[in-house]
């Protein structure tokens, strides 16, 4: 088992690296506050000459994101470009216009759907497609109550388009299920999803443009650096696109890699990586610089 190297803070690798594909919920806030220390973290490596780009599997367009992260007070010197999972996963939902899609998820998604063309249905016997966001009360639902009707999808052999990979984020002091996770029900049943938010490929695809946008070059890939908490999604996301990885201990895993003494455990830390079968070369338990 390669244990990572671990981090006294960002800035012991920053001058290695270009660019950092920073992910969001679980390293620079946990959906009620942002965390001043990751913050400056980044903002320090912007003024430094490095462009750091938000990665987020948020199932809303970035555009729609950046006013929840104004109001959780992320300075917006700490990022230079932002995508998220809604926005690689219209493309996916346009290939499927008019639908008619049966939609699953809270209110606060439907800008994921604003100029698509896609109608509605009503659930699995109207529709063509299933598209999840999430569970519509994700403060009280879990995966399980959508099993009967996740069921009927797969019996009409509906294909499952989710735009949040997560299985879970924090929230506070809580874990709240994700559209992953329901997701991961309808595939135990048999069913068929598409996803484009991390691991998978499209949202690095946007991601790495903007990149190069940035830069005003092409981007050089061993001199980009993904930040995240996510093992499933941030780590497994970055194993598969050959980029090196900073993986946060802390975030959805509670004190899980921490040593007695207080601090990282790399051991522990290996064993989260491992236990899905992915690697990180550093980790910290929180973005710091």
């Amino acid at each position: 088992m390669t244990l990572p190297h671990a981090l006294s803070g960002l800035g012991a690798v920053a001058a290695d690296y270009d660019i950092l594909l920073c992910d969001v919920w679980g390293v620079i806030h946990n959906g009620r506050e942002s965390w001043p220390d990751a913050c400056a973290a980044l903002t320090r490596f912007n003024e430094q000459g490095g462009h750091v780009v938000l990665i987020s599997n948020s199932p809303r367009p970035s555009s729609d994101v950046v006013a929840q992260l104004d109001r959780l007070g992320v300075p917006r010197d700490s990022w230079k470009a932002f995508v998220t999972s809604g926005d690689a996963t219209r493309a996916e939902l346009a290939k499927r216009a008019p639908g008619p899609a049966w939609v699953i998820g809270p209110d606060r998604d439907w800008p994921l759907y604003e100029g698509l063309g896609l109608d509605s249905a009503h659930g699995a016997a109207d529709a063509a497609f299933i598209s999840v966001t999430g569970p519509v009360d994700d403060e009280n639902e879990t995966p399980e109550d959508y099993r009967d009707r996740l069921a009927a999808g797969v019996a009409r052999d509906l294909e499952l388009i989710c735009a949040n990979p997560d299985r879970v984020v924090q929230r506070g002091d809580r874990l709240i299920y994700c559209g992953g996770s329901l997701a991961d029900l309808y595939e135990s049943l048999g069913g068929r999803v598409t996803m484009a938010g991390k691991p998978f490929g499209p949202i690095y695809d946007l991601a790495l443009r903007e990149a190069a946008d940035l830069l005003g070059k092409p981007v050089d890939r061993s001199r980009v650096l993904c930040i995240g908490d996510g093992v499933v999604t941030d780590v497994l996301g970055a194993n598969r696109q050959a980029l090196d990885c900073l993986f946060i201990a802390q975030g959805i895993h509670g004190d899980a890699a921490r040593g007695s003494d207080g601090r990282l455990d790399p051991a522990r830390a290996a064993g989260l990586l491992k236990a899905e079968t992915t690697y990180a070369r550093y980790a910290m338990l929180d973005l710091t610089w």
